[in-house]
């Protein structure tokens, strides 16, 4: 069963999330039933799946589909030692993207009749 992992902001704060069991190897200790202590602060477990956001986001944004938005959903489970990873949702990485565009945004706008006349 997963435990419970607590992280400090780098502000102070606390969160305590459900920790990734790992099943084999070092798992963290805790010492009076509390949740174990991470190493890490919340926001440098978290800066990996922030990299690879930027990183599937450069992707979508530079290529030649160039959707209006692009929306992306990581599962992200905690644990001591890895930080955060990105979890898996089925047999592989879990990882959602959508891409939208607006009806006729794309189209390059049509000349109005008089400018096609004139460019003749």
């Amino acid at each position: 069963m997963d435990g419970l992992l607590e992280f400090k902001t780098e502000d102070g704060a606390q969160v305590v999330v459900e920790a990734v069991d790992p099943r084999t190897g070092a798992r963290p200790a805790s010492r009076g039933g509390g949740p174990a202590q991470a190493a890490r602060t919340f926001e440098d477990a978290l800066e990996g799946v922030r990299a690879a956001a930027d990183a599937a986001l450069r992707v979508f944004r530079d290529g030649t589909l160039r959707p209006d938005s692009v929306e992306l959903e990581f599962g992200v489970r905690l644990s001591a030692e890895a930080g955060a990873v990105i979890a898996k949702g089925t047999a592989e990485g879990h990882l959602v993207v959508k891409l939208n565009w607006s009806p006729g945004a794309a189209a390059p706008a049509a000349p109005a009749d008089g400018e096609a006349a004139g460019r003749s």
